[in-house]
C-alpha cells in the first residue's frame, strides 16, 4: 500500500476563511489556499507548499526557460523570486557544492521551512507587468531588465502568477525531476545550475564596471 501523506496543515490563525475586507489575504487564503502570516504587510509561509529561490532579476530572466509554464515567478525591484518545491532550500547548499559552485559567493538565496516572504500583489487592475517574458534591454523600473511594473509602489508583483484552483506543487521545480522521475515537473538541478552561472556573470559585470571609468 502507498502511504498517504497528509496535506500541510494551515496555521491556526488562518484556519477560517478570510473576509473580502482584506483582498490580498483573501486571494491567497481563499483562492489559492496558501497559508499566510498574520499582520501587515501580508507574508506567505514557506516550507509548506513551496520554497522560494531569490536572485538578481537579470540572472532570473535567463533562467526562466528552466521553468514550466505553471511555475509561479515574482519580481520586486531588481530581484526575482522563483517558487520551487518545498524542501529545495535545504538542498541548495549541497546542490551548489555538487555543481562546483559552493566555493564562490553567489547572490542566490533560498527561503524554506520556518521562513516567510512578502506576498506579491495579486494580479488585477492597477498593477501591470510588461515585457516579462525575457525581453532584452535595460528598460524597466529600478533596473529590472525587460519588465515595467506600474501601480506597485515598490511592492513585489507576479510575473507569472499562480492559477487559482490548481495544485501548485506539480508545476514547481523539484530535485526528484532529475532523470525524468518528477512526473513532468521542472528539474531543480538545471534551474540552480543556470541561476548560479548567471549570478556569477552578473557579479563579474558589476565588479568590472568601475574599471571602465578608470
Amino acid at each position: 500500500m502507498v502511504p498517504t501523506v497528509p496535506f500541510p496543515r494551515r496555521p491556526p490563525d488562518a484556519s477560517r476563511p478570510v473576509g473580502p475586507d482584506d483582498p490580498v489575504r483573501h486571494w491567497y487564503e481563499n483562492e489559492l489556499r496558501w497559508p499566510t502570516v498574520p499582520g501587515t504587510p501580508v507574508e506567505l509561509l514557506t516550507g509548506l507548499r513551496f520554497d522560494v529561490l531569490e536572485a538578481p532579476a537579470e540572472a532570473g530572466y535567463a533562467a526562466l526557460r528552466r521553468l514550466g509554464p505553471g511555475s509561479p515567478v515574482a519580481v520586486r525591484a531588481d530581484r526575482m523570486r522563483m517558487f520551487v518545491a518545498a524542501g529545495s532550500a535545504e538542498e541548495l547548499p549541497g546542490l551548489l557544492d555538487w555543481l562546483e559552485w559552493g566555493s564562490l559567493a553567489l547572490d542566490l538565496r533560498a527561503t524554506g521551512a520556518g521562513g516567510r516572504v512578502e506576498a506579491p500583489l495579486p494580479p488585477g487592475p492597477g498593477q501591470v507587468v510588461e515585457g516579462g517574458r525575457g525581453a532584452a534591454g535595460p528598460k524597466g523600473d529600478r533596473g529590472v531588465r525587460g519588465v515595467r511594473v506600474t501601480g506597485s509602489q515598490g511592492a513585489a508583483v507576479w510575473l507569472r502568477p499562480p492559477e487559482p484552483g490548481c495544485e501548485v506543487e506539480s508545476s514547481l521545480p523539484t530535485l526528484s525531476a532529475l532523470g525524468g522521475g518528477g512526473g513532468g515537473a521542472p528539474d531543480l538541478v538545471r534551474l540552480v545550475e543556470t541561476l548560479a552561472t548567471e549570478c556569477h556573470r552578473v557579479r563579474l559585470r558589476r565588479c568590472a564596471q568601475p574599471l571602465a571609468f578608470s
